[in-house]
C-alpha cells in the first residue's frame, strides 16, 4: 500500500464485502472490521479519511457527533436503503453517500422466489423427502395464474418484480405515490388494492408516510388468504398486526427477507443464542411465515456493482476536480419540498 492512500474504515464487513471491495479498489487503504457502527465503535475510524457502512448500522446522531470529531467528511452507504441515517445531524458536517441501484434483479427474483416457496411449501418438501418421507399432505397451494397481485411502490425493483409477475400471468395492480407517467402500470388507490389483491408484495422506501403502511386496519380491509411479501423495509409492516392477522387467518402467509426489528439479529449467526424478541419469535415458530436474513440483494452482480458504485463516489469526494456528488443525499433533499437555493438543484454538494 502507497503511504498516501486514502484510509477507508468499512463496519459490519461480511467476507462477500472484501471479496469484491478487494477486486475493485486500487486507491485506498481499507480496515475492514467486522463490529457493527454506534457511538462507541465510531472511535475506530480515528484517522480514517472515510467511513463505509451498511443497512444495519447505527449512523444516527450520536455517531456522527463522534465521527465529526474525529474528522471523517464522508460516510459511504454501500447499500441503496438509509433510513438508518440521521441526515439532519449529518448535514453541513459528514456527507452522505449511497449506492440507489445495484441489481433490481436480485431483490426482484428473490421475491418471487418466497412467493413460490411460500405457496407451493418446496423448502417442507425438501426436508421431508430427506427422511424419504414422499407424503403429499399439506403441501397443496394455488395456481398463481390469474390472481391479482397488488405491488406497492414502482421504482426499479417493483417494475422489475412486475415484469416477472407478468410471466406468470398474474393481474397487476399498484400503488405509489409517485407513480411512473407514462407507465402501462394499472394504478390504483391503496384501499382498492387491499380489498383486491390475493397478494401484496412491497417494494416501497421507508419514509414516515410509509411506516407501518401495513398495520391492522390495513390488514382488515383485506381479502381473507391474502399472500404478503415484503423484500423492501421491514418497518413496513406493524408486526404485531401481521401476526394477528395470520392467527385470524386473514393472511394465508408471509415471506419476509426483513424485519422491522432485524439490527440485533440478520446478518449475524445467532443459533446459540436465545431471543428475547417475542414477535420474531412467534412469527418463525409459524408454518406459514417464511423468513430469510435480508439476503435478497445478495447476488454476485449486486455485490460487484455495489464495490463499483460505492469506490467511484468515494472517488468523486476524494480525486475529482468537481462540486458534484452524484448519489449524494441530505435531510432537505428527502423532505421532496422545493428548497430555494439548493445546490443540490443547481448539480453541486450539499455544502
Amino acid at each position: 500500500m502507497g503511504i498516501n492512500l486514502k484510509k477507508i474504515i468499512f463496519y459490519d464487513t461480511k467476507p462477500y464485502d472484501t471479496v469484491w471491495f478487494d477486486k475493485k479498489n486500487t486507491d485506498y487503504e481499507i480496515l475492514y472490521q467486522e463490529t457493527k457502527l454506534n457511538p462507541y465503535t465510531a472511535r475506530l475510524a480515528r484517522g480514517c479519511d472515510a467511513v463505509c457502512a451498511f443497512v444495519n448500522d447505527d449512523v444516527g446522531k450520536e455517531t456522527i457527533d463522534v465521527l465529526a470529531e474525529e474528522n471523517i467528511k464522508i460516510i459511504a452507504m454501500r447499500s441503496a436503503g438509509y433510513s438508518n441515517v440521521d441526515f439532519k445531524a449529518a448535514y453541513g458536517r459528514v456527507h452522505i453517500v449511497r449506492v440507489p441501484a445495484y441489481s433490481p434483479y436480485a431483490v426482484a427474483e428473490h421475491t418471487m422466489a418466497l412467493l413460490l416457496t411460500l405457496n407451493r411449501k418446496t423448502h417442507k418438501a425438501y426436508n421431508r423427502t430427506r427422511d424419504f418421507n414422499f407424503s403429499l399432505v399439506g403441501f397443496t397451494g394455488v395456481d398463481l395464474h390469474g390472481k391479482i397481485i397488488g405491488v406497492i411502490g414502482t421504482g426499479k425493483i417493483g417494475r422489475v418484480f412486475i415484469d416477472i409477475c407478468r410471466g406468470f400471468g398474474l393481474n397487476i395492480i399498484a400503488y405509489d405515490l409517485y407513480p411512473q407517467k407514462e407507465s402501462d402500470i394499472c394504478y390504483v388507490e391503496l384501499e382498492e388494492l387491499f380489498e383486491k389483491s390475493d397478494i401484496i408484495s412491497l417494494h416501497a422506501p421507508l419514509t414516515e408516510q410509509t411506516k407501518h403502511l401495513l398495520n391492522k386496519e390495513a390488514f382488515a380491509k383485506m381479502k381473507k388468504g391474502v399472500f404478503i411479501i415484503n423484500t423492501s423495509r421491514g418497518a413496513l409492516i406493524d408486526s404485531s398486526a401481521l401476526l394477528d392477522a395470520l392467527n385470524d387467518e386473514i393472511v394465508r402467509g408471509a415471506g419476509l427477507d426483513v424485519y422491522e426489528e432485524e439490527e440485533e439479529f440478520f446478518f449475524e449467526d445467532m443459533s446459540s443464542v436465545i431471543i428475547k424478541d417475542d414477535v420474531l419469535s412467534l412469527l418463525m415458530s409459524r408454518p406459514n411465515v417464511i423468513i430469510t436474513s435480508h439476503q435478497a440483494f445478495l447476488t454476485e452482480e449486486a455485490l460487484e456493482k455495489i464495490a463499483e458504485v460505492t469506490i467511484r463516489n468515494l472517488n468523486e469526494f476524494f480525486y475529482e476536480d468537481r462540486e458534484l456528488l452524484t448519489n449524494e443525499i441530505c435531510y432537505q433533499c428527502e423532505t421532496g419540498k422545493v428548497v430555494e437555493n439548493c445546490k443540490r438543484n443547481q448539480c453541486k454538494r450539499c455544502f
